[in-house]
């Protein structure tokens, strides 16, 4: 039997190591989101500074343990069996939970997450052995569960979610009406003794939250914090407002970067600190559990574990063991980028492509808020309305879209700041909190303050949050029943149920893993297409032709798997293709989502341009549709299970297929190389391709006059042969639309004048 728990033990050490990779992927947005989104320094920079702070907070991380052995059950009242089964499906649950978030790019709480799993297993438990004892009942349930610190922990998260977004709303419209968007040009003053109240509210939090639990933390310093919390506030408030002063002044420094660098350290020595809890604390105390076990003598099912209430030190090895998996999953993880991208867009200053779809709540959420801010304004004066629009009127900043930092220096530090301050003062009052909802909300609240949320993205944006917040009730609810689920199947099927679900859980996420690798290795070999940025005629024309090289390359392949899925009825390869031209479409829509961008950069002579650019989208667009049609009717008549095109109908489109394939490739090489003169010889095929396809619909109506008998066969070939025509009409306006544009944006430079001659 005892092999048994040995087995366990390995299992929850391997487990452990998982979670920790899983966890930070989730967790890495609570401390990056801020500095990653302003652009403060560089990413490599910000991942120093996390990466030392990852690594100070989790040898400051010891104290946190308790709360896995005995924050949420009572120990004493389960064998030692048992809670090596609770344990087991805490960590089962917490690893394919944590790893199906990260999978969605969803920040959620690790910390939630954890609780609700050890609530959940350990009520399973409890309520078997209840119902195996006749002298209990459901009443007694409250003897296993610590129930008060359950209520607790809930009451935080929905309190914590509305007193995050509030306070981060209202500092940051505060910070915003008194430094502008164009706070270097403000005083010295505003700026130091806004970084006087930004350092002091870090620094606290640093020691409160980060160090307090640290076991070189001198007795003597946390007395005197303890005592004096107000005094060392005030103290540190003067000192950092007249060194930041100092330092402007003479030294010229960026105090905003700086706010932002020890905010970003800040948060990632709270988080290890005090959420290496979530992902090690479990196989720590399982690990106590067989050592003070494994010495007893006695039977596992008769070893009641109230030594999980006595306090034990973890050792510092093991600390620095989970500290260095933490840091290297923090540069290599792509999922916690995917998590932290989340968190940046739906906070983002200017537009973005949404991912987030409205819904009734989000687009009745946005109509109040709408009619209450009017009803505001109508009780303001004038002069405070005009006086505070100016105060957010944002520079006209022209760079690059990837360049542009999604928002400014002033809401980066003030969510770290806000962040650090509701943290602090929580874990002062000894109140439960995550704080992934605290740094998600707070970014949030500060980006609604900050107009981020305009009427072109506000719908979008909330939307997005409530997504966000629902996975986060969801997870408490999931959490707590996989565990329960899992507790039961292993406390009834032991050896046999403990390696099935280690299979089970390797298997789905070796499965997640490959295809979030194979899903990031096709957004970074796809041809993308790629937002105009140039000011002219002449730079819009190159900076387009790789977009057109894109689309016709990927046409020409979306158009070859139609005809060739069809051929061979291949359900699975035209299911593929309508992704594929789903995406392509979307990419072009997101174009011209970006022409009031691109004609608002333009310069004044060179406004042509920009008819140029819209017609150039207009053809693109007209392309995708026909491809978009017959991608999908293609798939719709073989997944419909309709009668199979005759053969000599399939050999027409293969046929026709090779010439588009032929005219295709000969266009993508002309842009490919810039050789614009060879779009004349494209064009000089155009009667013959256009005859080839009139050609067939001809023989087509003969076969449907004689010989046809399924209508739907009829129906979808003339479709296709349709579509391949508006296909090459839309292609042959794009390449005359570039050929005349091209030929006239070089004229000038091609006249010679007499004394040339």
């Amino acid at each position: 039997m005892e092999n048994l728990y040995i087995y366990m033990l390995a299992a929850l050490a391997f487990l452990a190591v998982a979670d920790l990779v899983v966890g930070v992927s989730n967790d890495a947005v609570n401390f990056l989101n801020s500095a990653i989104g302003s652009k403060a320094v560089s990413f490599k920079t910000i991942m120093i500074v996390a990466s030392i702070g990852v690594a100070v907070g989790a040898m400051t991380s010891s104290g946190m343990m308790e709360v896995a052995r005995k924050g949420i059950f009572n120990p004493g009242e389960f064998m030692f069996d048992e809670i090596m089964v609770i344990f087991m499906a805490v960590m089962l649950t917490d690893i394919l939970l944590l790893d199906f978030f990260n999978t969605l790019g969803l920040p959620t709480s690790t910390t939630v997450s954890i609780v609700f799993e050890l609530l959940g297993a350990s009520v399973a438990l409890a309520l078997i052995k209840i119902y195996s004892d006749s002298n209990q009942s459901i009443t007694d349930l409250t003897h296993y569960i610590n129930d008060s610190k359950a209520l607790e922990i809930i009451l935080g998260i929905l309190l914590s979610v509305v007193v995050a977004f509030t306070v981060g709303a209202i500092i940051q419209y505060v910070s915003r009406l008194l430094l502008s968007f164009k706070f270097e040009e403000k005083p010295i003053e505003y700026s130091a003794l806004f970084s006087g109240f930004a350092i002091t509210s870090i620094m606290y939090f640093i020691i409160v939250k980060g160090l307090k639990n640290a076991a070189f933390m001198p007795p003597s310093i946390k007395e005197f914090l303890s005592a004096n919390p107000l005094t060392f506030i005030g103290l540190s408030f003067l000192i950092f407002t007249i060194i930041s002063y100092l330092a402007i002044k003479f030294f010229n420094a960026k105090i905003y970067t700086l706010i932002i660098i020890v905010g970003t350290f800040a948060l990632a020595v709270a988080f290890a600190g005090n959420d290496l809890v979530n992902f090690i604390g479990v196989p720590i105390a399982a690990y106590n559990s067989y050592e003070v076990w494994s010495t007893s003598g006695i039977e596992a099912s008769n070893y009641a574990m109230t030594a999980l209430g006595e306090p034990v030190q973890t050792e510092s090895y093991l600390l620095l063991i989970a500290g260095l998996i933490m840091v290297l999953t923090l540069w290599f993880s792509s999922k916690a980028k995917a998590v932290v991208k989340t968190s940046v867009d739906l906070s983002r200053q200017d537009e973005v492509k949404e991912r987030f779809e409205p819904n009734f709540l989000s687009r009745n959420i946005v109509r109040l808020t709408i009619g209450l801010n009017e009803n505001i304004n109508n009780l303001l004066p004038e002069s405070f309305k005009n006086w505070s629009n100016n105060q957010f009127v944002k520079p006209n900043v022209i760079a690059k879209a990837q360049d542009k930092p999604a928002f400014d220096l002033v809401r980066a530090a003030v969510n770290l700041m806000v962040a650090s301050v509701l943290i602090s003062i929580a874990t002062s009052m000894k109140l439960p909190l995550s704080t992934t909802y605290v740094t998600f909300m707070v970014a949030m609240g500060t980006s609604l303050a900050d107009r981020a949320w305009g009427s072109e993205s506000a719908v979008y944006r909330v939307a997005g949050v409530l997504n966000v917040i629902g996975g986060w009730f969801f997870t408490a609810f999931s959490a707590f029943v996989a565990a329960s689920i899992m507790a039961c199947i292993l406390y009834y099927g032991k050896g046999y149920a403990l390696t099935g679900l280690l299979v089970f859980a390797i298997v789905l996420l070796s499965r997640n893993y490959m295809s979030h690798r194979k899903n990031s290795k096709v957004l970074r070999e796809e041809d993308k297409l790629e937002k105009a940025e140039s000011s002219s005629t002449q730079g819009v024309i190159h900076e387009s032709a790789s977009n057109i090289a894109n689309v016709v390359k990927r046409g020409n392949r979306i158009y070859t798997s139609a005809i060739n899925g069809l051929a061979v009825q291949d359900l699975k390869l035209l299911k593929k293709n309508s992704k594929q031209i789903e995406k392509l479409s979307n990419e072009i829509d997101e174009l011209r989502d970006n022409i009031f961008y691109f004609i608002r950069n333009l310069e004044e002579p060179s406004i042509s341009a920009s008819n140029f650019y819209i017609n150039i989208l207009g053809y693109l667009q007209d392309m995708t549709q026909s491809l978009e049609y017959i991608s999908k009717t293609s798939h719709k008549h073989v997944n419909n299970n309709h009668k199979k095109l005759k053969f000599s109908q399939i050999k027409e489109l293969k046929d026709l297929d090779e010439h588009l394939e032929l005219l295709f490739l000969s266009t993508q090489a002309a842009f490919e190389s810039r050789s614009f003169e060879k779009i004349g010889v494209v064009l000089n095929d155009k009667a013959k391709v256009f005859n080839l396809v009139q050609e067939k619909i001809q023989k087509q109506v003969e076969r449907t006059r004689t010989e046809e008998s399924s209508p739907k066969n009829t129906t979808l070939y003339f479709g296709l042969l349709l579509e391949t025509k508006d296909l090459l009409t839309a292609t042959m306006n794009l390449l005359e639309e570039y050929h005349s544009a091209h030929d006239s944006s070089i004229e000038p430079a091609t006249i010679t004048t007499p004394e040339e001659e």
